[in-house]
């Protein structure tokens, strides 16, 4: 049986990256798991593909917008694959966790970026909130 991701990202091009050499890249060679990218842009609005937007609430930075989310996420065949959404909100990832996930078919991860995402999407694509760490990256992909 193969472990399923789907990675939804601005940034398609960075996939596998380090996930494709050493022993994770032989199993990924073998067929042990697969990767599907999914890149946000294909579902963004208007002549330049926009993604992003003010938050519905207010508040600085923009936020992925929830229309542009949820049809990224709806793209997927699900396969009873929870949702991960990749933010430093989320609650902490656990080795307990990991091995929870592993046990299942796989897993999408959504990658934020910018401020985050809009809650409406989290809320209706009955997301999971992961945090990787209390460290600052530039974004979801690298976690």
């Amino acid at each position: 049986m193969s472990f399923n991701i789907s990675v939804i990202t601005l940034t398609p091009e960075a996939w596998p990256g380090a996930l494709g050499v050493s022993l994770i890249g032989a199993a990924l060679k073998a067929n042990k798991w697969s990767l599907e990218t999914v890149d946000l842009r294909d579902f963004g609005q208007g002549r330049h593909k926009q993604v992003d937007d003010t938050a519905a609430g207010g508040g600085a930075g923009m936020v992925i917008k929830a229309d542009v989310a949820l049809a990224a996420v709806r793209s997927i065949n699900n396969k009873n694959r929870p949702i991960i959404y990749l933010t430093p909100r989320g609650k902490p990832l656990s080795q307990k966790r990991v091995r929870e996930l592993a046990k299942g078919e796989g897993v999408i991860l959504f990658c934020g970026r910018f401020e985050g995402l809009d809650e409406r999407a989290i809320e209706l694509a009955g997301m999971e909130e992961i945090c990787v760490g209390d460290v600052v990256l530039m974004g979801g992909d690298i976690a």
